[in-house]
């Protein structure tokens, strides 16, 4: 049976032009502070230390890039005005060997439910195992080519 279960996996989106992948990797570690909505605030506090994030270009590029780790979990957002808002602390993993764009997302019939599709503004998101699995593996180059039957 396919694990369905949310909480563990997750995806962030950012503008590359704003803080890219490479910055990212340049840091070492960031905070991600700044969220204002509801639903993406309430994902942040869910997230636990290990968690693994898919990091995804929005904006002009619009692909998955890297896959990072949760290095410390939900805390006051120190850019808030108020205690509301939260943070968390990412840090790099590695890059994707090839950038996954939207347009393979929405292609896959597998990743149809994704928040990224559904809730395209939204900028933190969980994800199901199998979601998370299919997209590294994606970027990874490890996806099985179609018989030429299938076609």
């Amino acid at each position: 049976m396919k694990n369905k279960t949310k909480g563990s996996y997750w995806m962030v989106k950012q503008e590359p032009e704003t803080y890219s992948w490479s910055d990212f990797l340049n840091d070492g570690r960031t905070d991600w502070t700044g969220v204002r909505n509801y639903q993406a605030r309430n994902n942040l506090r869910e997230m636990k230390t290990g968690d693994r994030v898919l990091f995804y270009h929005s904006g002009k590029e619009k692909a998955v890039v890297g896959l990072a780790e949760v290095a410390k979990a939900a805390y006051a957002d120190p850019t808030a005005a108020d205690g509301e808002w939260v943070a968390v602390d990412l840090k790099p993993l590695k890059a994707l060997k090839n950038p996954v764009p939207l347009a393979a997302i929405r292609y896959d019939k597998r990743l149809s439910q994704l928040p990224l599709i559904r809730q395209s503004q939204l900028s933190v998101m969980s994800l199901t195992k199998d979601e998370f699995d299919i997209i590294v593996t994606t970027g990874d180059g490890k996806t099985r080519k179609k018989p030429a039957a299938w076609k």
